[in-house]
């Protein structure tokens, strides 16, 4: 609906720079600025109208101050085409242009945020992961738009209000939107663990990431029979020279969510050190967590999800318990004989305690499977780092799904008086009212998964 706008399929790209957006060659061709003629860039212009409007970096019109527009395709020679101060020559977008960039629906106002272009090869927007909480967005085929303003004054507001670094702390709550997630922040946590050691070889490549490194490493944990560094000692030196938080005592600690996701970290280097201290810190944990992840190996696999004989056996147990009490109320309902709680009906009170029941059943069981869990799991490592996944994943990956509510109550009855077909009337045992007693690793049967 606008002019000088893109919009095209986003992909993540953890190599660039969170206020940076990777912008399709085919999309900077497209899109023009009107940079005007000045003492200072009339070298430049003149080299763009001599690239012409077929190659990138290039230009595509020049407007003359009596207003005469030359556009460039048609023109045999451009090396004839005389500039003078003052005149606008239609530029394409080029490396460090300013836009922005948004995606839709627009809910706040982190989902409109100044970015610099970056082109490349292909057809996609290119997105740092870090930059994807603000925009809510995912790669499963989200779009984003582009906008590239058009003035001096449309750049010098771009610049100075919404650029991705000043948006990394919220007005909304006061506390950050952007931090790290996903691999960079499960790598942190592996590599800030104390067992982790790295060798001089690898130090040094991962060090070359750093764009401000200056140059001396740091002496190495462990010095005979080889020098080794500990991943603590090479992330101190991903937080800047000032900050007193960590660099010092690079042996202790495991960095995990609380710590560098939108928290302490970032909001003590924004208050300390401005937007673009903390943007380096961002970016710098990335490249070198990232590379170093690479190198040590992440996988996940079936193996994770199965928890030993003896664990199983507890699950199995806490489950039947808590069918065997459900029963129990039910004969007690159906007698009469059920205490009814002060405030709630009988059929109220019965479903409070029959919820309560099963509810426990299910934490008791996902206790046992979690403990099961070795510190070596690889879901585990992703639960404790904060990356992705929770208890209540684990719970219902390995021991049981557990109870389905609908509106806060077990699954009504919608047929005459029975929640399926496959049941009898006036069942009010656990599985036909939505208790889910197999784990995802075991399968649901038809019911279950219904």
């Amino acid at each position: 609906r606008v002019n000088f706008s893109a919009r095209t399929v986003i992909t993540p790209d953890p190599q660039i720079s969170i206020d940076e957006v990777g912008v399709p060659k085919s999309i900077a061709m497209n899109l023009t600025y009107p940079e005007i003629v000045t003492p200072f860039n009339i070298e430049e212009m003149h080299e763009l109208i001599q690239a012409g409007p077929e190659s990138h970096p290039g230009a595509f019109a020049i407007i003359r101050e009596d207003g005469t527009r030359i556009d460039l395709r048609y023109v045999r020679k451009p090396s004839d085409v005389h500039i003078t101060y003052g005149s606008i020559v239609q530029r394409y977008a080029k490396n460090g242009d300013v836009i922005i960039f948004n995606r839709q629906p627009s809910l706040h106002k982190m989902s409109m945020m100044g970015h610099h272009i970056r082109v490349m090869p292909y057809s996609t927007f290119r997105l740092n992961l870090s930059v994807t909480t603000p925009y809510n967005a995912d790669f499963d085929g989200d779009e984003m738009n582009m906008h590239l303003p058009q003035s001096v004054e449309a750049r010098a507001e771009v610049l100075e209000l919404m650029m991705v670094p000043k948006q990394i702390i919220t007005p909304q709550t006061n506390r950050p939107v952007i931090g790290v997630v996903q691999d960079t922040l499960l790598g942190s946590s592996l590599f800030t663990r104390r067992d982790v050691f790295i060798e001089k070889d690898l130090v040094m490549n991962l060090l070359m990431f750093l764009p401000d490194w200056d140059g001396i490493l740091p002496t190495p944990a462990i010095l005979k029979p080889k020098e080794l560094w500990t991943g603590k000692q090479i992330f101190s030196l991903l937080i800047p020279e000032r900050v007193n938080m960590r660099r010092n005592s690079g042996m202790h600690n495991r960095f995990e969510k609380a710590e560098i996701s939108p928290a302490d970290t970032k909001y003590v280097l924004m208050m300390e050190y401005g937007p673009k201290e903390t943007m380096l810190f961002l970016n710098n944990v990335q490249l070198v967590v990232n590379n170093w992840l690479l190198h040590f190996g992440y996988t996940i696999g079936i193996g994770d999800t199965i928890a030993d004989r003896e664990t199983m056996q507890k699950i199995n147990d806490t489950i039947s318990t808590a069918k065997d009490k459900v029963e129990k109320h039910i004969i007690q309902l159906n007698q009469g004989r059920l205490p009814q709680k002060p405030g709630l009906t009988l059929m109220e009170s019965f479903e409070n305690e029959v919820n309560r029941e099963l509810n426990a059943a299910r934490d008791n069981a996902g206790k046992y499977a979690q403990e099961s869990l070795g510190h070596e799991n690889n879901i585990k490592t992703m639960v404790a780092g904060g990356s992705k996944g929770s208890f209540l994943n684990i719970a219902q990956i390995i021991a049981c799904v557990g109870q389905q509510n609908v509106e806060g109550k077990r699954i009504p009855y919608n047929f005459r008086r029975r929640t399926l077909p496959h049941f009898t009337k006036d069942d009010y045992g656990v599985e036909s009212r939505g208790f889910v007693e197999n784990s995802y690793l075991r399968g649901l049967t038809p019911q279950e998964f219904f």
